[in-house]
C-alpha cells in the first residue's frame, strides 16, 4: 500500500509543471495592442441592404452608393433648386455616431457667398428621419466615423 501511494505521490509530483510561466494580463494587453491596425476599421457603416454582403470592399462600396443615391433623393427638390439656381453640387459631412445617430453638416464652398444658413436649414429639414444606419466597428467596438460626400443636385 505504502508503495501505490509513494508511486501516486511521486506521479503527481511529477505531472506538474512549476517551473511554467504563467503570462500576465499587461503583457498580453500591450501584444493584442501593437496587432491591432489603428488607422483602419474593422467594419464600415452599414444599412440593412448591405449587410448580407460578406466583402468589406463590396460592403463599404454598398453603403456609399446607398448614401450618395438617399441624399441625392432627399435633396433634389424644387425648394432648393428654385432659391438658389447656382447651387448643383453640395457637399455634405456626415458623421456615424457609435450610437447609430447620424449627424449631417453642409461643406459650403466660396462660390455660395449668400443664404448659407437658409441652405443649411433646408438640407437640415430634408435629411431627417433618415434610415437607420448601423456604426463602424474597430475590434466589434461601434466607432465614431466621419466622410463627407459630394452630393450632386439634379434639376428636373
Amino acid at each position: 500500500m505504502k508503495k501505490i501511494f509513494f508511486f501516486l505521490f511521486c506521479l503527481v509530483i511529477c505531472s506538474c509543471n512549476f517551473d511554467k510561466k504563467i503570462p500576465e494580463k499587461e503583457n498580453l494587453l500591450n501584444e493584442r495592442l501593437q496587432e491591432i491596425d489603428w488607422s483602419e476599421i474593422t467594419r464600415y457603416p452599414s444599412v440593412s441592404s448591405c449587410d448580407s454582403l460578406m466583402d468589406k470592399t463590396a460592403q463599404k462600396k454598398c453603403f456609399f452608393d446607398y448614401l450618395t443615391k438617399s441624399l441625392q433623393e432627399r435633396l433634389s427638390v424644387d425648394t432648393l433648386s428654385i432659391l438658389y439656381p447656382e447651387v448643383d453640387t453640395i457637399d455634405i459631412k456626415v458623421t456615424v455616431n457609435p450610437d447609430a445617430t447620424l449627424v449631417f453638416e453642409p461643406q459650403f464652398n466660396k462660390q455660395i457667398a449668400y443664404g448659407n444658413q437658409k441652405i443649411d436649414s433646408i438640407i437640415k429639414t430634408r435629411l431627417q428621419g433618415f434610415p437607420q444606419v448601423e456604426p463602424a466597428q474597430k475590434e466589434g467596438i461601434p466607432v465614431k466615423t466621419e466622410f463627407v460626400i459630394q452630393v450632386i443636385l439634379e434639376v428636373e
